[in-house]
């Protein structure tokens, strides 16, 4: 538990930096980041493959703040064959899942489905082999769409929005367009696409290449998930009572209330006390249970 409030802060340490750098500009050009199969554990699965209150061991850091590849990797196992020394990415999460290529499928043996990172429900089995024992992940296996990470500004830059499907040109010698590039927005990313091996092979991309958006496609035509409906201030509660050790940004932009109610003890963040104001809330100290 301890681990996981660190871990918050550290994020929320990022951000701040973050927050008051620049977004790359690039005169409209979005940069490429190639990500070969990887594997994210939860806390649970973690324990099983590498041992009792086992922890991930940073490599280096990641583009996106506070993730980082880890010392450790695992074994996945699929019907028809294997992949040694597959790169686990930290932290830990709430969900396992496995991201890998359609040539890598090919080679387990595997049919998964292409889907939006997180989206793992009804996805693909997959068996993980670590050094102190195995897992079978009854879903998890995904082959992750090609996707745009952005903050707010660069959305408001690029005016696209969070779940949008765009259409990308790529320059070079083997020029490519790649369709339903899914945007994802949050103040937590920096600005970079991300695509697989097989997508980098095809137009000879490398790492460093940059992308540029030349359609912007409607939710409707593609196969997009729809936002929920807007909520309206009459719908939504007052005050909301928060019970948790650490306040950070992120539970700030999920609570609809406009009072945030918390205990005495509680941490609140830097940015959540900014979030808090600028979104008009009130921030409430319960001085005991």
């Amino acid at each position: 538990m301890q681990e996981n409030l660190v871990q918050k802060i550290v994020e929320e340490v990022l951000q701040q930096v973050l927050k008051n750098q620049p977004s790359s500009q690039h005169d409209g050009k979005i940069p490429i980041g190639v990500s070969a199969r990887h594997v994210h554990l939860a806390q649970t699965e973690v324990e099983k493959l590498f041992g009792e209150n086992y922890q991930l061991t940073p490599k280096f850091e990641l583009s996106q703040p506070g993730q980082f590849a880890a010392e450790e990797t695992v074994v996945i196992a699929g019907p028809k064959g294997s992949i040694e020394r597959v790169r686990i990415l930290g932290p830990a999460r709430s969900l396992s899942q496995v991201e890998i290529s359609w040539t890598d499928a090919m080679k387990l043996g595997v049919k998964p489905p292409l889907r939006v990172s997180g989206d793992i429900k009804g996805s693909s089995p997959v068996t993980l082999i670590g050094p102190k024992g195995s897992v079978v992940l009854n879903e998890g296996l995904i082959i992750a769409q090609a996707h745009i990470h952005m903050s707010p500004a660069d959305s408001a830059r690029f005016q696209v929005a969070d779940g949008q499907s765009v259409q990308i040109k790529v320059e070079g010698i083997r020029p490519i367009i790649l369709s339903n590039v899914i945007i994802r927005v949050s103040e937590r990313y920096r600005l970079e696409m991300h695509i697989d091996t097989d997508e980098a092979n095809a137009g000879l991309i490398q790492q460093g290449a940059f992308a540029e958006i030349v359609n912007a496609q409607a939710n409707e035509q593609m196969n997009v998930k729809e936002l929920p409906p807007v909520v309206s201030q009459a719908d939504k509660p007052s005050i909301y009572h928060f019970d948790k050790k650490l306040l950070s940004q992120v539970e700030v932009l999920e609570i609809e209330a406009k009072e945030i109610v918390v205990p005495k003890k509680t941490i609140v963040t830097a940015l959540a006390y900014d979030k808090i104001r600028e979104l008009n809330k009130t921030l409430t100290i319960r001085s005991s249970n």
